[in-house]
């Protein structure tokens, strides 16, 4: 069946020719198909087990398809295996003859279907147990050749998906320390000068530098990464709860300053209910507001990544309610207002206690603790998170450090507008005593400190330097300085002062 007898097809059921997609949109959605998640989760309600691929194009909600999954490299016979769950793999459905590659032609239908409606289909590479190891920087550019043969624009006797030419390749690499470079690089000189536009996506764990594949992301252009905020504790579930390791500020910085394509876009990678994962699945409406916030937030956003369409279909269309939180300020062609800078800039003379903001290198930032030295956007375990992108000149004016200081901020707002709320940094100073212990509390382990809060331990009195938890007071993280030996409690008008800062927001 032609291309064009398929989008006639696509013109009688989807009622006219939808837009192509567009890669530098932000509000694209992505859903990964073909593992069955939900059926996997949920095996004894089969009737929302996973459909054929061209279920999922019947409308404009989604933009792009990652195919999961070819989980085998290396296989029987040289070729590699691919594993479509009930839909298609080498255990229920004919493999090509001396190997244990699925033949899948039937599913071109779908596939160029699905093209014919402005969407995008790759094949995605590896999954949480898939995956291979090269040898050789000449293996890796083999194996791209072969893909390239198979899948996507080149030719083979063994095309799983027989005349339908899938649209690029995502790596969805979750073990071992390979370097996909060469292999990465070797796919886009197939991609110079064909006749269609190609793309190269990577699903890395939100924990920055990803253990996996981080070093490739540095070194390779991708057109996209989809951050998976899930099973990690910078997953969607801390983007508000008071703990600041949500971090897809550090990942804006990757894709501004480190990638070696500055225009990637950067996706929320996102469970679609709450039997996709087993962490980070949030309410649709939690996920609407991070959505919108981190698109008027960063400019290298991208959009949404679900896994899977199988559970966001049986979730109520969860897919429908995230497109529609997207599309109300979304915007193309890589056009993006910066907001203003309003906190103060970093200053290296000053020292900045938890709940401080300051401007810094294009970003504005939170001090989650203690901290002295500048921003440092490709360090996940900084001081500092970035709040926001912001340009032109700080509006904030420079504040003192005293007792009682303040420390305004612009919050993320839930909609496209701007929301200001303020961050009271109230300080309270106490007798320093020069080491009494009186009315301080023992050191615990399962107790968290913030940099000023003192502790006694093994008879003498410790304050913390940054924030930290069950770091032993004495120990090697050096988190602690030793005021002195416990004494009685003196009034002190000398020396250091000792503080319990208490932070309130609104």
């Amino acid at each position: 069946m032609s291309l064009v007898t398929l989008a006639t097809i696509a013109i009688s059921l989807f009622g006219s020719v939808q837009a192509a997609y567009d890669n530098t949109c932000n509000d694209n959605l992505v859903q990964y198909w073909g593992q069955n998640s939900y059926g996997a989760a949920n095996p004894s309600d089969t009737a929302n087990y996973q459909k054929t691929l061209s279920f999922y194009c019947g409308d404009s909600t989604t933009n792009v398809f990652p195919v999961a999954f070819l989980n085998v490299f290396f296989g029987t016979g040289g070729e590699p295996e691919i594993d479509l769950a009930n839909i298609c793999s080498s255990s229920s459905d004919p493999v090509f003859a001396g190997t244990e590659l699925a033949n899948c032609q039937f599913l071109a239908a779908d596939i160029e279907t699905c093209q014919a409606a402005g969407k995008i289909v790759t094949i995605s590479l590896g999954g949480a147990t898939g995956g291979g190891t090269f040898t050789s920087d000449a293996q890796a550019e083999a194996f791209a050749d072969q893909i390239w043969n198979l899948f996507l624009g080149g030719t083979s006797s063994t095309r799983p998906f027989g005349a339908a030419v899938l649209d690029g390749v995502d790596l969805d690499i979750e073990s071992g320390s390979q370097s996909y470079v060469p292999f990465v690089n070797q796919l886009r000189s197939h991609f110079t000068g064909a006749s269609k536009k190609y793309y190269i996506s990577a699903a890395p764990q939100c924990v920055y530098p990803d253990a996996a594949i981080g070093a490739t992301l540095n070194a390779a252009s991708f057109d996209a990464i989809y951050v998976q905020f899930y099973n990690n504790p910078c997953g969607l579930t801390h983007y508000s709860d008071g703990s600041y390791t949500w971090n897809f500020g550090v990942w804006d910085y990757w894709a501004r300053n480190i990638s070696p394509n500055p225009n990637v876009k950067v996706y929320i990678g996102a469970p679609a209910s709450s039997s996709a994962a087993g962490s980070g699945y949030v309410p649709i409406a939690t996920l609407q507001t991070i959505a919108q916030q981190t698109q008027k937030n960063f400019p290298s956003f991208g959009g949404v990544m679900f896994w899977d369409a199988s559970q966001s279909y049986a979730n109520g269309r969860y897919d429908v309610a995230t497109k529609s939180a997207l599309t109300s300020a979304g915007a193309c062609g890589g056009a993006y207002t910066y907001q203003a800078c309003t906190a103060p800039a970093f200053s290296a003379t000053a020292s900045y206690p938890v709940g401080s903001t300051v401007s810094y290198g294009g970003y504005q930032w939170y001090a989650r603790y203690y901290a002295s030295g500048p921003p440092v956007g490709s360090d996940d375990s900084n001081a500092w998170r970035a709040l926001f992108a912001c340009g032109g000149t700080s509006t904030g004016s420079t504040t003192s450090k005293t007792t009682s200081t303040t420390f305004s901020t612009t919050s993320k707002a839930t909609t496209a507008s701007t929301t200001s709320t303020s961050k009271a940094a109230t300080t309270t100073t106490t007798a320093a005593s020069g080491g009494s212990c009186s009315g301080v509390a023992a050191w615990s382990a399962s107790a968290t400190y913030t940099a000023g809060l003192d502790a006694t331990y093994n008879g003498q009195l410790w304050q913390a330097n940054q924030w930290n938890y069950d770091e032993v007071p004495g120990g090697a993280s050096g988190a602690w300085n030793l005021v002195g030996t416990c004494a009685s409690k003196r009034s002190m008008e000398t020396g250091s002062a000792r503080r319990s800062v208490k932070f309130v927001r609104d």
